[in-house]
């Protein structure tokens, strides 16, 4: 048994040497700097933890039962200079700790754009960061080049040394968007964009990949980093686009449906507008987007052209689009005040007539001006209402 522990121990350092430990030699300043937090971090808490680990094994050795020479004293409840070091150690340690954390938290900020490409190299003033818009579908990644007018999937490139902002959304759930060698990780959240700054500093290939379970395909949604120098990236972009094919709406929509283990993939042009589309949630025709309906909201509500919003009968009951689950059947109440929608006696669909109202308090933001409502005009009721 002895022998069998001795060949383990000292096979360990062997297995040990096959792992790419990235996170301790990362490729990135913003990497590297998250590296040294971590490094500062261990070596404050190590500080407490090895004299503690070594006066456990000192103490059980000194005061075991065979040792008749140790000092025996049952009554000693109270020493004031060993509280002072027992207290005083650790508190100093976690101000360390604090301010240490406080200023990473700050100076690393994923939105915070970057101020240096590398220690001691301040980013000059004239270059523009490369913006990157990253999309996370089920179950692959998605990343657009809006200035060059490319998009990939799961592969991506970026010159050395040129900062890169990463614009990032989701189509359906929450994942997590994860270079080692670049930078931290993000999350990615549907209906929302997050922000992530990083800079590759070594060219060479890295992997990319989701930290954040989402679903069946988890474990095959990665992705190919690739950081090359400047012509490189340009031989890289020309052979995006030597690929063919565009990435529209609707092409878009195919693309989102679920699928695992994606190869890599290249469009030569893409729609300008398709990452809003993404992160708005209104890439399929006829679905208003979140940014409309918050600037309605913002003056006061849907009003009478709300009504854009419902779709066609489906199966003879009318249907509205949810941010998150489709179709919805619904029958749509009237649109007006308390006091009118009371007055009209709202009944059925073909029965009850709605007076005329000035619309006037309620159009909404962009939207033309609808026109006033018939006397002859069927009042519409709840009936089921529809939601999320």
């Amino acid at each position: 048994m002895k022998l069998t522990r001795l060949l383990a121990l000292t096979l360990l350092p062997f297995l040990l040497s096959a792992c790419d430990l990235v996170v301790l030699s990362p490729a990135g300043d913003v990497a590297w700097q998250q590296r040294d937090l971590v490094i500062i971090a261990t070596v404050l808490m190590l500080l407490i933890i090895i004299p503690v680990m070594v006066l456990i094994a000192l103490f059980a050795w000194r005061y075991r039962a065979g040792n008749t020479k140790a000092t025996y004293t049952p009554d000693w409840d109270h020493s004031t200079h060993l509280e002072l070091v027992i207290w005083a150690a650790p508190l100093l340690i976690i101000i360390c700790l604090g301010a240490v954390t406080w200023m990473y938290t700050h100076l690393l900020d994923p939105y915070r754009p970057l101020d240096r490409i590398a220690r001691g190299q301040p980013v000059a003033a004239e270059v523009e960061p490369l913006e990157v818009q990253v999309a996370a579908l089920d179950w692959k990644w998605l990343f657009i080049y809006p200035e060059y007018g490319i998009a990939t999937v799961n592969e991506m490139a970026a010159p050395v040394d040129r900062p890169i902002r990463f614009r990032l959304t989701s189509t359906s759930v929450m994942n997590s968007f994860y270079v080692p060698a670049l930078a931290g990780q993000i999350y990615a959240m549907p209906g929302m964009e997050t922000t992530l700054h990083g800079v590759i500093n070594r060219p060479g290939e890295y992997d990319g990949f989701s930290a954040n379970y989402s679903g069946d395909g988890f474990s095959g949604m990665r992705f190919t980093f690739h950081g090359v120098d400047h012509d490189g990236f340009d031989q890289w972009v020309a052979r995006v686009k030597e690929a063919g094919g565009g990435l529209d709406r609707f092409a878009y929509l195919e693309l989102a449906k679920p699928s695992e283990n994606e190869k890599p993939r290249h469009y030569a042009s893409v729609d300008e507008q398709l990452f809003r589309l993404i992160r708005d949630r209104c890439a399929e025709p006829g679905r208003m987007c979140m940014d409309e309906m918050m600037a309605i909201d913002a003056e006061g509500g849907l009003g009478l052209a709300g009504l854009r919003l419902l779709q066609p009968l489906e199966e003879g009951r009318p249907s509205a689009l949810t941010a998150l689950f489709g179709r919805r059947s619904v029958d749509v109440a009237s649109i007006c005040t308390p006091e009118e929608a009371a007055a009209s006696e709202a009944v059925s669909w073909s029965a009850s007539l709605v007076p005329q109202v000035d619309p006037a308090p309620l159009v909404g933001a962009g939207l033309p001006r609808p026109a006033p409502i018939s006397s002859a005009a069927p009042a519409m009721s709840v009936r089921q209402p529809f939601g999320i």
